[in-house]
């Protein structure tokens, strides 16, 4: 049985099954990304839910595996050299995650298309979308000035438009199911179903990103990652 007493977050959240992955998260686009993927590897995990309303991702457990305190971070109880190991932000996860199960991530000059569509989602989508997130539906939507919201929204409409034109002709961003569809899909979610902003956004113009992420909730995988950690 694998000793996780190094890590100081186990006495916060304690591992019942600590020969599993430990996941720290909660049901966010970020944090499903992780799940979705654990469910799809078949990788044996345990999932403690980090609750933003108690500040868990500010306590000194936690912020001893993300100092950044942010979702997700994973313990690895097998991990390199068969050690114990920590890890936070989800497209390094997911990079780990698939290296170490093989899966979704394939070699040669098609890992690196798949590499750069994971870039794209996590220095484009993910800040934009979330910053139209906060100022069209919470508590930014306040502020009076139109100009953030209108930013975003623009950027994201860009953003979506790239997409939609590369998705014409093939089911997944890089070709293949990969890492990329995990982290852009849950990110397309929330735009809709979270973050209510598709009349902003041109969502109606698109030719190829609903039918893709029709697609994406379609799979037994997602579906069970997407209600990962659940509520107390």
């Amino acid at each position: 049985m694998a000793d996780l007493s190094a890590f100081p977050i186990t006495r916060r959240w304690p591992a019942r099954r600590p020969d599993a992955i430990q996941l720290y998260s909660l049901p966010t686009p970020n944090g499903v990304k992780v799940s979705i993927m654990l469910e799809e590897t078949g990788l044996p995990y345990e999932a403690h839910r980090v609750d933003f309303g108690r500040q868990d991702q500010m306590t000194p457990e936690f912020l001893s595996l993300n100092p950044n305190n942010k979702i997700p971070a994973i313990i690895d109880p097998d991990g390199p050299e068969g050690k114990p190991m920590g890890l936070f932000e989800s497209g390094a996860i997911l990079i780990y995650l698939a290296e170490k199960s093989g899966k979704f991530l394939p070699g040669g000059a098609k890992r690196y298309e798949v590499l750069q569509w994971l870039m794209f989602q996590m220095g484009g989508v993910g800040p934009m979308f979330g910053q139209l997130g906060f100022f069209h539906h919470f508590a930014g939507k306040e502020i009076e000035d139109p100009r953030p919201k209108a930013r975003y929204a623009d950027e994201a409409a860009r953003l979506l438009r790239v997409m939609d034109g590369v998705l014409a002709g093939r089911d997944w961003i890089a070709g293949d199911y990969s890492i990329a569809d995990i982290a852009l899909a849950p990110w397309l979610r929330s735009l809709r179903e979270v973050y209510h902003a598709t009349d902003l956004v041109g969502w109606s113009e698109l030719s190829h990103v609903p039918a893709y992420l029709a697609r994406f909730l379609a799979r037994p995988a997602v579906q069970k990652g997407l209600a990962i950690p659940p509520r107390d």
